[in-house]
Formats: C-alpha cells, structure tokens, sequence
C-alpha cells in the first residue's frame, strides 16, 4: 500500500489527541463524548479508578468471564466489609451502581458520604443476571451485571467521597453514575390523572384498568402518571392519538414486563419522563416481553424514559414511519435494546443511553419490508455482551451516526452492516449506508462459532452480496482487541463485499491488525491513521480458499498499517507480529487457550499473555483438569517450559501433569506420560519439559492430576519452542 501523509481534517482534533496520549481509557471521557455518544444527564466513574480495599479483576477478554462484560474490562471484587470509593465528579443527590453478585445470592451494599454512613442501602441480587441461550450456539452463561439506582435524600458536591460496602454478599462493583435528579414535574393542565381513574400509586393493587380507563378518557391529550408507582398485570394495546406523561423517571415507576403490546396504531402516540421495571429473569424469544411490542403509529415519539429488567426495550414492527426516540435509558434487557423490525421510515433514535443489553443494544432488521431512511444517532452504548452495539441487518438509505459504543462482548462487533437474514422475506442493503462519527471503544470479540475474532466495525455479506454504497467516514477505533475493519461474509460461502470507502479514521492500539479481509469484493481507504497495531496493517485472506480477492485500493492520506500478515494459514493473535521460522520463538504466546475450568479471573488466556505474573488456575478441588493451546499451525515442538508467578509469595511446589498433543484438536494422543515436575521460587518457579523428536502437533494440552502447593492446577505461562 502506498503511504502518504494525510492533508484532510480527521474526526475530532480533541479525541485523537486523547487518543494518542492514550487517555481514552473510561467509559465517556470528555473528548469523546464531545464528538460523539449522547447528551447525559449523569457522569460516570469507573471503580478501577477509585479507591479500594477490595480486588481489582480484569482485565480481560475472555468469553464468560466476569470482568470481559464490565466496563473498561475492568471492576473491583468485594467481600462483606470491603469498599470501593469514589470522588464525586459533579454535583448529584442520585446514584446508579452497576454491579454483580455470585449466582443465586442477593444482599445490601451499604452507602456512605464522606465517611457517614447513610441508613439507606442499595440492594443488589443475581435475580436478572446470569442468563442462558442455549439455542444460540457456543454462547455461554452470560449478562452478569445488573444495575440499581439509589436516591441519596441529601445533596453532594464534587470532590465528596461516596463509598459503597459490601455488607452480607459478594459484590463487584464496575461503575457508578452520578446525577443530580430534578425535583417531580406537576400536573399538566388538562390532563387526565390515572389516579382518578382508580390507579394505585403505592404499587400495592393492580392499575391496569385505571390505565387503560385514563388512556380512553384522554384522546388527543395527556395521561398523567404521578409520582409514585404503578402495578399493571396485563399489557395495553389499541393506545393511539394520546400523551402517557410521568413526574420524571426518578419518579413515576410503573411495573409490568409488557407495557404496550398492539399490532398496529394510528399514531400520534408519546411517552415520556417514567420509568418501566419489568420482572424478565431469562430470554424466551416467543414472549413478547417488552416495553412496547409492535407499533405505536405514526408520528409517534419514545423520550425520558428509564427502561430496565425487560427483554427488549423496544421491538418495532408495523407502521412506525417518523417515530423519534430520544433521551431514553435503557438497562438490563436480555436481548435487543431496540430493534426496528422491518417497515420503519424515516425513525429517529437518537441521544439514548443503553448498558448491558443480552443481544444487539440498536439493531434494525429488515424482515419483510426494508427498513427505510432511518438512522441511529449520538446514542451512548456500553457492555452488550452478546452481540453487537448497533446491528444493521439489510434496508435502504440507513445512518449511523456519531454513536459511542464501548465494551461489546462474545458474539459482537461495535458497529455491524449485514446482509444476515435469520429469515425471510429479508431486504438486503440497498442505497447508501452512511457510518460516520463512530467512536469505538474496545470494541470486537472473539467468536466462539467460527474460532476467529471479530472487527471493531464489521461488514458482512452473510447471505448475500453487499450491493449498497457503504461509506464509512470520520471513524475512532481504539483498544479493539483485535482487528478495526473486518469485511468478511459470515456465512462462509465468499459473498462479496463491495462498494465500500473508508474515509477518514483514527485506529490506537488494534490488538490484531486495521483490516481484516476475509472475503472477495473491494474497499478504498483514505486518511485512516493507525499507531500501535498489534500484529501487521492488513490480513487479505478471503474464504473459502480461490472464492476471490478482496481489493484494497489506496486513496492516500494512510499511514501506520502497510505491513501485510504473510500466513493465511495462522490467524494472527494480539501483539503476535508476523510469523516467522525463528527456533527461538515462544509458539504459544498470544494464541487461544482452554480449559476444563478455570477459577474467578484466573482464565486460561493467563498462561499465555506474556506476563508471568499472571495465571491461569483449575477448578479447585476437582482433579484432574486439562490446559490446552491451539498453536495455529502443526509444529514441531521440541521444548516446553512451564512458569508460575516468580515471587517468594509463591511456595515451592510440585505438580503432576502429562502432555498430549493433537493435528485436528479432536484426537489426542500421550506425549509425554504423567510425572511430578517441581516449581521452587528460589529457582525461578519454573519447569522445562522436552518433547520426543517425533513430536508434530497443533493443540497442546497439559493434563494436571495433582498439585503439592495448591488444590488445582495452575501456569502463569507456557511456552512452547522448536529447539
């Protein structure tokens, strides 16, 4: 690739400043915020970043790990009496605290302000955690985090100390929103309150008729829900031509799984300023668990609105041309956050703020009709930790724009465009797709169904060719994992990706390389600066093999990524570099790893991170327990040499362990038989084991049956060597 200094203005002078300086760390810093992500009415601060008597975790990549869902990759573990401590970043008399306790317990975190403790606590529980798909394949228990909000009763300042104890459970705090919340709205005049029409505003007794009473009273005004909260036990439906208004999402709280489930409107529906808590414990896609299911008609509108603990926040079908959705939160669903679900026009969703959805936080799938002249704009979007941050599946003229999307997890991307159907009728990508102002933050994963990781930004031509413009411009991609741009077709039958412009982009530190070709079809780049990339500028492997090439031409102003991976036969691994023959090359660093178990934060990616000072440690208590490494390639491996963490801390031990070896990762046969190999700090805690001379293999698996020092397995490192 011909590389030349670039001329044009890139996105954000204040971000890629930050990002060269290696600042843009935190959910929402400052500069990016300032270029793209929503207008919020909070400040976030991580707990990596705050005082602690407790455990830092992460961080970590890992499919199904704690800390590879928090924010950042990073959170603090701790135990009954430990605490985390923030200063506070802005004025605020509210909190929300994203945490996580073990599966199956519940507990309270106590609360205390600049050292006095407040008689309220915040309760935290596993209810609406730890979720299984099983019909999703290789996905594993995951939505960890859950998040509770907490009225203070008294005003803080910034620079005031907020601490939160854990007082009788586990808690790994990841983050706290700080927010000064407004006093309650009053009665608009006119409006008709579901209170006298018999609503119930402790909670206690069942408003649904007084809503729905409210609702047939108020046609052409407004609904008022006050202060307090509200129990419905069925959904609404035939809601048109009408305002459902809360005091403020601090507020008004209704209760209900499924607040508005109806087929079709005439429109000219808008909710705003409540908040909905539903009751969804698991993900069952046939039960139409959610805030509004179908259409609410058009010219409708969504805003203000704290949505949490529902299985989408929003599943639109039907006619919804024009519906704008603003300023809303969306927490804790176990699947999508939004998805317009074909024959959407002209839909606004914009300045939204979602956290730890279960599948796609944004996502519009154009299932028999195509999604049409709508956009995704500055929405906030952190920890999806199934799939993508925003998701386009087909449709016409689709933007999306100045979004900020951090944390994406297993199955995901930050931003995908997809020619993935699921079903038919499907419409594929037509017109131009605008992706412009993006910020990606530490966005892509490892995908556990193809073994192969996926870009911060993705285009995939799954089930058929990309026949749309794409355009993708002004685009920040920073700590991805892996690679920034994957154009790929998902499907593995090499449908093309084409048409596509990269103009204008920021990559800091891709773990792997800034492109990522894995099908046939073209892509021209312009002005996309890159520093700190893990392994080489550009993998050009299209799949299957001979299906095609893969185009990138060179519309000048790159620079920072002109090396090209030379071995389509090896993936490349974070900060792994180009393979190459030398006898002296740790084979197994950087390459993906298993285990039969692993304990806590102490994954099998540990042993073969580079860094001896972390491990990766079994299952306690159940021997025996096997490591296995997958090489990429079949190798001669003549050497290996085992480590623990080289600190006195670390007693002498010896463990008992074999050595298999395997060319498919199917078929394992012994290589070297079971024996004690004995691990002395005081000798550098480490252990070489010499492999026959007949040794060929590419998965290596270290089988432990016991352990003098420890009841568990346990590597900080292995590393394997052709001499």
């Amino acid at each position: 690739m011909h590389i030349v200094r670039p001329v044009t203005c890139m996105p954000s002078i204040a971000v890629a400043l930050a990002l060269a300086a290696g600042t843009l760390v935190a959910l929402t810093p400052a500069a990016a915020q300032a270029a793209a992500g929503a207008d919020l009415p909070f400040t976030s601060v991580e707990a990596e970043s705050a005082g602690t008597t407790g455990t830092k975790i992460g961080p970590d990549h890992t499919q199904g790990t704690l800390a590879s869902e928090a924010s950042g990759r990073q959170a603090v573990r701790l135990s009954p009496g430990q605490r985390v401590e923030f200063t506070a970043p802005r004025a605020a008399n509210a909190v929300n605290l994203a945490y996580s306790v073990p599966d199956g317990q519940s507990g309270t975190v106590a609360v205390y302000v600049n050292g006095t403790r407040l008689t309220k606590t915040i309760a935290v529980t596993s209810k609406y955690s730890y979720i299984d798909t099983s019909w999703i394949p290789r996905a594993k228990t995951h939505h960890f985090f859950d998040n509770a909000r907490l009225l203070l009763g008294q005003n803080i300042q910034a620079g005031d100390r907020i601490a939160f104890e854990a007082t009788n459970v586990q808690v790994t705090v990841d983050v706290t929103d700080f927010e000064e919340v407004s006093a309650a709205a009053t009665q608009p005049a006119g409006s008709v309150s579901v209170v006298s029409k018999g609503a119930d505003p402790s909670g206690q007794g069942d408003s649904t008729q007084a809503f729905r009473d409210a609702i047939a009273a108020a046609q052409g005004g407004v609904v008022w829900i006050p202060p307090g909260e509200y129990r419905l036990t069925s959904a609404l439906a035939g809601v048109q031509n009408v305002t459902l208004q809360g005091a403020g999402s601090w507020h008004t709280v209704v209760r209900t799984s499924r607040f508005i489930d109806q087929s079709s409107s005439s429109g000219g529906v808008h909710i705003k300023d409540f908040a909905v808590f539903g009751e969804v414990t698991e993900r069952v896609d046939s039960h139409p668990d959610n805030f509004v299911n179908g259409s609410l008609g058009p010219g409708s509108s969504v805003s203000g609105m704290w949505l949490q603990h529902l299985k989408v926040g929003l599943w639109l079908m039907g006619n919804n041309d024009n519906l704008v959705v603003e300023n809303n939160r969306i927490l804790d669903t176990t699947a999508d956050g939004l998805n317009l679900n074909g024959n959407s026009r002209g839909v606004r969703v914009r300045h939204n703020f979602l956290r730890n959805q279960g599948d796609d936080s944004l996502a519009m799938w154009s299932l028999y009709a195509p999604d049409t002249d709508s956009s995704f704009e500055n929405n906030t979007i952190s920890q999806p930790n199934l799939a993508n941050g925003i998701a386009i599946y087909g449709g016409t003229d689709i933007t999306v724009k100045d979004n900020l999307i951090s944390d994406t997890n297993a199955l995901g991307s930050g931003i995908a465009i997809s020619n993935q159907k699921f079903l038919d009728p499907f419409h594929p990508l037509s017109g131009t797709i605008t992706v412009d102002g993006n910020t990606l933050v530490r966005t892509g994963a490892m995908n556990p169904n193809w073994n192969h990781p996926m870009g911060a930004l993705r285009v995939d031509s799954y089930d058929s060719a990309i026949e749309a413009t794409v355009r993708i411009t002004d685009t920040i991609v920073t700590d991805s994992p892996y690679s920034a741009f994957e154009f790929v077709s998902g499907s593995g039958r090499g449908f093309a990706a084409k048409n596509i412009t990269v103009d204008g982009a920021v990559v800091n530190r891709a773990g792997t390389v800034v492109v990522q070709a894995e099908t046939q079809g073209a892509a021209t780049f312009r002005n996309v600066r890159a520093t700190g990339v893990g392994a080489a500028g550009i993998y050009n492997c299209p799949y299957p093999t001979g299906s095609g090439t893969f185009t990138l031409t060179d519309g000048g102003g790159n620079s920072g990524w002109n090396s090209i991976w030379s071995d389509c036969s090896v993936w490349p691994q974070p900060g792994q570099g180009n393979p190459d023959p030398d006898p002296t090359r740790n084979l197994a660093k950087g390459r993906p790893a298993t285990a039969t178990g692993s304990q806590d934060v102490y994954t099998p990616g540990k042993a073969v991170d580079g860094d001896a000072s972390t491990y990766w440690e079994s299952a306690n208590h159940a021997f025996p327990q096997s490591w296995t490494v997958d090489l990429g390639s079949n190798e001669s491996v003549r050497r290996l040499v085992l480590k623990l963490p080289p600190s006195p801390a670390w007693g002498a031990r010896t463990q008992t362990l074999s050595v298999l070896g395997s060319t498919d990762g199917q078929a394992y046969s012994t290589v070297v038989p079971s024996q004690g190999y004995r691990f002395d700090p005081a000798t550098g805690n480490s252990a070489t084991v010499s492999l026959p001379s007949t040794t060929h293999l590419r998965h290596l698996r270290l089988t432990v049956t016991a352990n003098t020092g420890w009841p568990a397995g346990q590597f900080s490192e292995v590393e394997a060597y052709l001499s």
